[in-house]
């Protein structure tokens, strides 16, 4: 029985034909199924916009009209008086879609109306609760107008960043809760640092960024921030305590006496210059209360002490090794070190007097100086 191909078309519905030849179903697309790449392609711009735009099947992000803009705006500032904060709130948000810098002049000072009403949104939704809904409009702030003020939105986003990271996030609607997520919390901060960039907000954040990483047990990027912070503003009061992080970091990466000694110098090191540069406690800074720089300080002097253990500890660890080192080249360096009739105890001899050196008071030391004096008077 021969059948006929276009039978089977007429029985098919027109729906799955169009969708059997490549067509797409959306009247306002229109594009074949051939036609992914420049799909793609538009999607891709989509996501380069920092306005999301008003519309449904077509997005317009235009600036919004001037009249309309200061019309929302001023009935929005007249709604929060009225205390009618969901609908100001409502009315605010609407400049989260599409951009307005449109300047209105209010008692005396000028008022750019896009980023004045975000920021105004960003502050009800933190006190509403929605702490992330409010970091979101405070970045696209700092992102999309340069020309608002600078320290105000700077000194928002750290507020929220580090509420966000640190406090019990409120529940939603006072009943859902709201999870937390460690790599979100790195990276909102690890955004102020690029936004900031220089010594009022950036080590703070490095700092409060290190604190979470260790939290989430994240070592490398708790030691990338950290020494941000210490590289590119030593002289922060928050360097004194970022150095004794890094040592007590690379102190926890050591295995022992056995191992690789790498990361028991670099613990060394950290330990040795915060002894040195933080000989005293570093001056109050700028954003500190007396009482916040005075329980600074008498952390400074318990981190102090615990430096000090942690450098005899590293010296002594280092002073093992090198006496292990030392015991192995003596029992077996003749087996595989060239001209060793030659050099005959001196290898081992050298091991020893490092260990002695490195931590005289330890007990490698003590004997590292027995072996010392056994193998000179052979």
């Amino acid at each position: 029985m021969v059948i006929n191909p276009c039978s089977i078309l007429i029985m098919i519905p027109k729906s799955i034909v169009l969708l059997l030849l490549g067509f797409s179903l959306n009247p306002f697309v229109l594009l074949d199924l051939g036609a992914n790449q420049r799909g793609r392609a538009k999607v891709d711009d989509e996501k380069v916009h920092l306005f999301p735009g008003t519309g449904i099947f077509f997005k317009n992000r235009d600036p919004y009209n001037d009249q309309e803009a200061q019309q929302w705006f001023l009935e929005a500032t007249e709604l929060q008086k009225a205390d009618e904060i969901s609908d100001a709130l409502k009315m605010y948000e609407k400049f989260t879609k599409r951009r307005c810098d449109f300047v209105v002049d209010m008692k005396g000072s000028s008022v750019l109306i896009g980023p004045e009403s975000i920021y105004r949104a960003a502050m009800i939704r933190e006190k509403q609760g929605d702490w992330k809904k409010a970091y979101d409009y405070l970045q696209l702030i700092a992102k999309a107008y340069v020309r608002y003020d600078f320290d105000r939105i700077s000194a928002s986003l750290m507020r929220i960043a580090e509420r966000i990271a640190t406090e019990e996030l409120p529940k939603k609607w006072g009943v859902v809760p709201r999870l937390r997520s460690g790599s979100e919390d790195r990276e909102r901060l690890n955004q102020i640092v690029e936004f900031s960039r220089g010594p009022k907000y950036a080590p703070r954040a490095l700092m409060v960024l290190a604190e979470i990483a260790l939290k989430d047990s994240k070592d490398d990027e708790a030691v990338i921030a950290l020494e941000k912070l210490v590289n590119f503003y030593p002289d922060h009061y928050l360097a004194e305590k970022a150095y004794f992080m890094l040592g007590n970091i690379h102190k926890d990466f050591v295995s022992g006496p056995s191992y690789d000694q790498g990361a028991t110098l670099d613990a060394l090191n950290y330990y040795e210059d915060y002894l040195i540069l933080f000989d005293e406690v570093p001056r109050k800074g700028t954003d500190e209360t007396s009482e916040q720089f005075q329980i600074r300080k008498e952390e400074t002097l318990k981190r102090k002490k615990l430096v000090q253990e942690g450098r005899n500890q590293m010296r002594e660890s280092l002073a093992q090794s090198k006496l292990e080192v030392g015991r192995f080249l003596e029992n077996y360096g003749k087996y595989f070190l060239v001209r060793w009739q030659e050099l005959g105890n001196q290898p081992a001899l050298q091991f020893y007097n490092e260990a002695i050196t490195t931590a005289p008071e330890s007990a490698a030391a003590r004997e590292a100086e027995k072996r010392v004096a056994d193998l000179r008077n052979e």
